[in-house]
């Protein structure tokens, strides 16, 4: 790369210190992802750790600082590859995740997300206002760090953003323990009848729920809430009504909300992701152009600014074309030995140029989503669902003309399925580090990092968090089992977007696939895209019609402790706004409140991820305890009143006591 000389930035202490902080976030987030369907975005602590931990280093700085976080991202978005790999074990393709086949899924089309999202920052983040929300407040926190290299008072504030993260882990830690005894409830849940009709609501006890809804922010957080009222007060009642029921008010609304609501707002997701398509074509057209420009200036001599150089596109075109080897490979070895055998070639072509083509577009639009409204929040599901249906129907239409279509034993359709899944998995790597990467971009040009070098950071860490994956998962079915998957246990992992493509994908091969409920579920799309233009248009206020079907898609108890933690998190904002006796102090306390939420995930998340260990030497006879399933319980089910009543109590009023406490600091400095 040509240039000014930059300072310590791409260094091997912080692609040990990035890729040890993704290993152990990789973990955290694939615990929370399968029980809730949500991920956190670990650039914040990882940032606030490496601040920590390179400080002695006299060289050390803020570029260096950024790729740690960079590379440790990558934990966040890439854990969501779980949305598709327990639905090979829901299929039976596998009796248990094999490391090499699951490894090779995960690193090549996070690697392509990558490459992929190189040409797109011109588009999306330079030249584009959409606000990046964890990506801003990432650069916030590393140039408060960046402050400290003088001493005084801005080494205070970073001490203090030290102290915020610790204490949101060490509470959220605490809570997640005491969950784990059973001494305080996992959940609330109240269900009734109101004549023929059924519904209810569940309130999940998680801290690290919370955190995330504070990190979204209201606008996604009110977007969200008013999905939920439409899935719960409208939908759930109408289809108890249509569909009567003798069973308990709690059975017949979630068995309704699972196999009919949800696929309405799922199909709603993909109406609304193909629209932000729609809305992103002449914007990332245009960043493309510029990207080529740019590469033509340089190839006549011309310098580029630090600041403005990407990975050549001779890189980018070598990296894909290196990259199609592990999805040929493992194309080939989900083909042969089934009765697809005899149509390889014309299968594995159709599958190649459906992860290479489509995959840019996901990740224009998952990219997009990220700018809006955040890695956390985008429902990165939705195009999982699309890829699935859409790489299902090109391989059927692939195998028609050889086999018939009634030609469909049950092994030809598991296999045609099982291809199928593959397929669409390449591409959710694809997603879900485009998610990542240009929010990593984003704080990047706000801290003055080198684009190309960010790059290569991410590669690693993409590297590092699939090769935690697969063994993360085994021990996680071992210890609890996945919903949907033989022999899962009454505390099985619910994978709830696994259950939801696994499901889809196996009714549109069976040719069983209810297209009413997705046309429903698509004028639903269409209905929140016009609203939101009219809302923006006559008002000038924004429900994200994205965050609104991800209310409806998202279990009740997950999505409602979200909203909470958005609502919270707004208050204390506004607090800070009223109390402060400046902007500067303003922003100080707004930032600690971001850095207390994100402690208050991490601490949740890596308990629990201890948790499913101990349950697993329970379930494997290494320990010997009462309950299997509760191995750390004191008190039996008969508690649970009792439990409810404290886990309100002790976790909001733990809420309370840290935004205060995180207030008064942040006023005193």
């Amino acid at each position: 790369m040509t240039g000014a000389r930059a300072p310590v930035e791409l260094s091997v202490r912080g692609v040990v210190l990035g890729g040890l902080i993704c290993v152990v976030f990789t973990a955290a987030n694939i615990y929370l992802c399968l029980q809730s369907g949500l991920t956190f975005a670990s650039s914040i602590p990882a940032a606030v750790i490496a601040m920590a931990v390179l400080r002695p280093f006299r060289d050390s700085g803020i570029l260096e600082n950024n790729i740690v976080q960079t590379i440790a991202s990558s934990a966040g978005t890439l854990s969501c590859m779980v949305f598709i790999l327990p639905t090979f074990l829901m299929i039976g393709h596998w009796t248990e995740i094999p490391f090499w086949p699951a490894f090779w899924l995960c690193a090549s089309g996070g690697v392509l997300g990558v490459v992929y999202s190189i040409p797109l920052r011109r588009s999306l983040v330079t030249g584009s206002d959409l606000p990046y929300p964890e990506g801003v407040a990432a650069a916030e926190v590393l140039r408060a760090g960046e402050a400290t290299r003088g001493g005084g008072s801005d080494a205070a504030e970073a001490q203090l953003g030290l102290r915020a993260v610790m204490a949101g882990s060490i509470a959220s830690a605490l809570m997640a323990l005491l969950v784990g005894t059973r001494l305080l409830a996992s959940e609330l849940a109240g269900y009734a009848r109101f004549g023929a009709a059924a519904t209810g609501m569940t309130v999940s006890m998680q801290l690290a729920l919370f955190g995330a809804g504070h990190l979204i922010g209201l606008a996604a957080g009110m977007a969200m809430l008013t999905g939920l009222v439409l899935a719960w007060g409208v939908a759930v009642p109408v289809m108890t009504l249509l569909h009567p029921s003798a069973v308990p008010a709690a059975d017949l609304a979630m068995d309704l909300w699972r196999h009919k609501v949800r696929f309405i707002f799922a199909a709603a997701l993909a109406v609304t992701s193909l629209w932000t398509l729609v809305r992103l074509a002449r914007p990332v057209a245009g960043g493309v152009a510029s990207a080529f420009a740019a590469q033509a200036r340089r190839r006549t001599g011309a310098v580029l600014e630090r600041t403005e150089q990407d990975l050549s596109f001779g890189w980018i075109g070598a990296l894909v074309l290196l990259l199609l080897i592990p999805v040929g490979v493992l194309l080939h070895g989900f083909i042969s030995g089934t009765p697809l055998a005899g149509l390889e070639a014309p299968l594995m072509v159709a599958g190649i140029v459906f992860v290479v083509a489509t995959g840019f577009m996901v990740a224009a639009v998952c990219g997009y989503m990220a700018g809006l409204i955040g890695s956390s929040n985008s429902p990165v599901s939705s195009l999982a669902i699309i890829g699935v249906i859409c790489s299902a129907g090109l391989l059927s239409v692939t195998v028609e003309p050889h086999l018939g279509i009634e030609a469909r034993p049950a092994l030809l359709a598991l296999a045609l399925l099982a291809l199928a899944l593959l397929v669409a998995g390449f591409v959710l790597g694809v997603a879900t580090i485009a998610n990542d990467n240009l929010q990593d971009l984003k704080t990047g040009e706000l801290v003055g990092a080198t684009p190309w070098r960010q790059q290569v950071a991410l590669i690693i860490g993409v590297i590092a968090g699939a090769a935690v994956i697969p063994p993360i998962m085994v021990l996680l079915g071992h210890a609890y089992g996945y919903a949907g998957v033989a022999g899962a246990g009454p505390k099985a992992l619910a994978a709830p977007q696994a259950v939801l493509i696994a499901s889809l994908a196996g009714q549109f091969i069976g040719g069983t696939l209810d297209w009413s409920l997705l046309g429903t579920g698509a004028l639903i799309g269409v209905g929140l895209i016009v609203f939101d233009a009219v809302l923006e248009r006559r008002w000038g206020l924004r429900l994200p019609p994205l965050a609104i079907a991800f209310g409806g898609y998202i279990p009740p108890g997950k999505i409602s402790i979200v909203i909470i933690g958005a609502i919270a998190g707004h208050l204390y904002e506004r607090n800070a706004d009223r109390r402060a006796a400046n902007p500067a102090q303003a922003a100080l306390v707004r930032r600690l409140g971001v850095i207390l939420a994100s402690g208050l995930i991490v601490g949740e998340s890596l308990v629990n991820v201890v948790l499913a260990g101990v349950t697993a030497a329970a379930k494997t006879g290494v320990l010997h305890v009462p309950d299997r399933d509760w191995p750390l319980a004191l008190v039996g089910a008969g508690f649970a009143p009792w439990g409810m009543l404290t886990a309100v109590l002790v976790i909001f009023g733990s809420v309370l006591w840290l935004y205060r406490w995180a207030a008064r600091q942040g006023l005193r400095a």
